[in-house]
């Protein structure tokens, strides 16, 4: 007698072995290889307790390569000759980096630009240009937020007065900040309505930043770890909730690359809770309004 297969039941598990081969764990020598690979192409550092972290987040990767588990990934990395210049190479990477940002994040550091650095700094620099580097910027709320308070508080300055540039190693974050569109959950978080409405268009399910903001904007990919490249001197840097992903001697190597381009009397900002104490002892903390930003000595 035949044994009756039920067909739903074995489709079920099908899946179910599908999903588990997904999300199966991560070995340590794999572990250890995306490790260094991510630390190699972007300087961050992935502690013994981010395996969970790889697991989740490149489980996607690998479904969408083809690839049943991270482990397959891996031996598909290892396989690729020129790295740097693969698809693959840079969804992995890409798939590890935190993006967490928003706009006028923190109120602080805007509150110490409007007061007290821009106004000080436009009467030291007239009739030159003002240049503003927003590095790791993500998405580009950060540098869209500081053109957007100089429309708003600075508006009798000339689109040639100030150039803003903002960076970031992602070239996926790059493509969403260069198009300045936000869904609705992005633009409620910290973005006043007084200036959703003033600046950006509705587009059905997200909203776009008016063309005067996103044309006051030069976005270009720069790796913090790397030569900078062609940069002007800068009058103010954010470098913003980003050092805490590297470790010491990173840190050390990016802010002695940040003391080359920041002009002798520009403004240095960093995170909250961040500091240069024992990084660099060319910074010095300086208290204004209610938060701390740096100056060369």
């Amino acid at each position: 007698m035949g044994v009756k297969v039920n067909r739903c039941a074995v489709h079920t598990l099908q899946t179910v072995n599908c999903q588990l081969s997904i999300t199966m764990p991560i070995t340590i020598a794999d572990f250890e290889y995306i490790r260094k690979l991510v630390y190699d192409r972007t300087g961050v550092f992935l502690s013994e307790d981010k395996m969970y972290l790889v697991e989740s987040r490149l489980g996607m990767v690998a479904k969408a390569a083809g690839s049943n588990s991270v482990s397959g990934l891996v031996a598909e990395l290892k396989q690729i000759k020129q790295q740097r210049f693969s698809p693959l190479y840079e969804s992995t990477v890409e798939a590890m980096m935190t993006n967490e940002t928003f706009f006028f994040r923190d109120v602080n550091p805007f509150e110490m630009l409007k007061k007290s650095v821009l106004p000080e700094l436009l009467k030291q620099r007239q009739g030159c240009t003002l240049n503003i580097w927003c590095a790791a910027c993500s998405s580009g709320q950060e540098p869209y937020s500081i053109a957007m308070l100089l429309r708003e508080y600075f508006p009798q300055l000339a689109r040639n007065q100030v150039q803003i540039l903002g960076s970031d190693i992602s070239t996926a974050m790059l493509k969403r900040a260069n198009s300045g569109c936000y869904a609705q959950h992005e633009v409620v978080r910290g973005l006043p309505t007084a200036l959703l409405h003033k600046y950006f268009h509705d587009c059905g399910k997200e909203w776009q930043i008016k063309e005067e903001i996103r044309s006051a904007i030069e976005f270009r990919q720069i790796n913090l770890t790397e030569p900078f490249g062609s940069i002007p001197q800068m009058d103010i840097i954010f470098l913003r909730n980003v050092l805490i992903y590297f470790d010491v001697q990173t840190k050390q190597s990016i802010l002695a690359r940040v003391r080359r381009v920041l002009r002798p009397d520009g403004y240095l900002f960093l995170g909250g809770g961040k500091t240069t104490v024992n990084l660099d002892s060319s910074f010095k903390p300086v208290q204004l309004e209610k938060g701390v930003c740096y100056r060369l000595i």
